[in-house]
């Protein structure tokens, strides 16, 4: 794909999970695919869960290079080197038994669609109707498959009640419960979690030069999601966040002026990366009040607020980058979504 149309499933300006070769955590995973793998007992889908950021991606694509025939490369699990021809042509989009659904791009509004639309997901049917090269694999990559509409499910729900014969659907899944009951019982689930924060630190220093202080910060606020982690690192999002806590240390009224402040800074041109951060936080937020006002025992009411407010939150979020919504504008409504949470009695 040109690198000037956006990609759904690349996080800003790193390196997007088909060229990232290592794996940092989730060893026991990715021994249990290749145990599958090697021993003929490879199931035809997998559904590999876990918080944004965490590796789930990466996983995936290491299954999907060695299912299409790249060569083992040193002693990590799923190794491949970059220098595979199928390694190469994974990356390009080339790989003739390599299908990517993901939520694509309009060119009528140069904007990525909100949802992975049921004409993307009838191409799994259509691609795995067809006889790998060779006789070996199909690989589909389906990231996010909790982005699908409710007609691009029930399109790959047909899908996965015939699996095809050497066929393999792997989903790529951060909120399983937005995925049909009878999709999720087809999948065999892996779930990856975050690294510790100080694992994570250390590998952001070791492994990508980060400076000790921003490589510690840049961790703890991913919650010790390595991918997540080190585009804070890249995005500077760990001052953004403390700019974001003073705000809402004055809830359930916020400065006003400190709030357009906000707003300007992460609406200019090139801020595209701090405001994506803003809305996470943001969400993230909201989720954590709501967590926080259920456990307390504040009542139903306050609870339900939060809740309803990260979800718009996170709508807000997706249709700022589909839509052609003023940035400073949507900045600004995420903003009141905190506030009139925090207001509700």
């Amino acid at each position: 794909m040109s690198g000037d149309v956006p990609e759904a499933d690349r996080e800003g300006a790193l390196a997007h999970p088909r060229e990232v070769y290592e794996l940092f955590g989730h060893q026991r995973q990715a021994r249990a695919m290749e145990e599958a793998f090697a021993t003929g007992r490879m199931h035809h889908a997998w559904m590999i869960v876990g918080p944004k950021g965490v590796g789930k991606a990466t996983l995936a694509y290491r299954l999907a290079r060695r299912a299409l025939g790249a060569a083992p490369s040193g002693e990590a699990v799923l190794s491949a080197s970059p220098d595979d021809p199928v390694c190469r042509q994974i990356e390009g989009l080339a790989h003739p038994d390599f299908l990517l659904i993901r939520r694509p791009y309009n060119e009528k509004t140069k904007k990525l669609k909100a949802e992975i639309t049921v004409d993307e997901a009838r191409k799994a049917a259509d691609f795995f109707s067809r006889s790998a090269g060779g006789g070996a694999w199909r690989v589909v990559i389906v990231d996010s498959a909790d982005e699908m509409n409710i007609n691009a499910s029930n399109a790959l729900l047909k899908t996965l009640e015939e699996p095809p014969k050497r066929g393999l659907l792997l989903l790529i899944v951060e909120a399983p419960g937005r995925l049909l009951p009878t999709i999720r019982s087809r999948c065999r689930r892996l779930n990856l979690r975050a690294p510790e924060v100080e694992e994570t630190r250390d590998w952001l220093i070791d492994r990508h030069g980060v400076e000790a202080d921003a490589a510690g910060r840049a961790a703890s606020l991913a919650q010790g999601a390595p991918g997540l982690a080190l585009a804070h690192a890249a995005s500077g999002a760990s001052d953004l966040k403390a700019e974001i806590d003073r705000l809402l240390s004055a809830l359930p009224r916020l400065d006003r002026g400190g709030a357009m402040l906000l707003a300007e800074r992460t609406s200019r041109k090139g801020a595209e990366a701090s405001r994506a951060s803003l809305m996470s936080f943001l969400s993230q937020f909201a989720q954590d009040q709501a967590r926080g006002a259920a456990l307390s025992g504040a009542g139903p009411q306050a609870a339900a607020s939060w809740v309803r407010a990260s979800d718009e939150l996170q709508r807000l979020a997706r249709d700022a980058d589909t839509l052609y919504l003023d940035p400073k504008q949507t900045v600004l409504a995420a903003l009141d979504l905190i506030e009139d949470a925090a207001s509700a009695r």
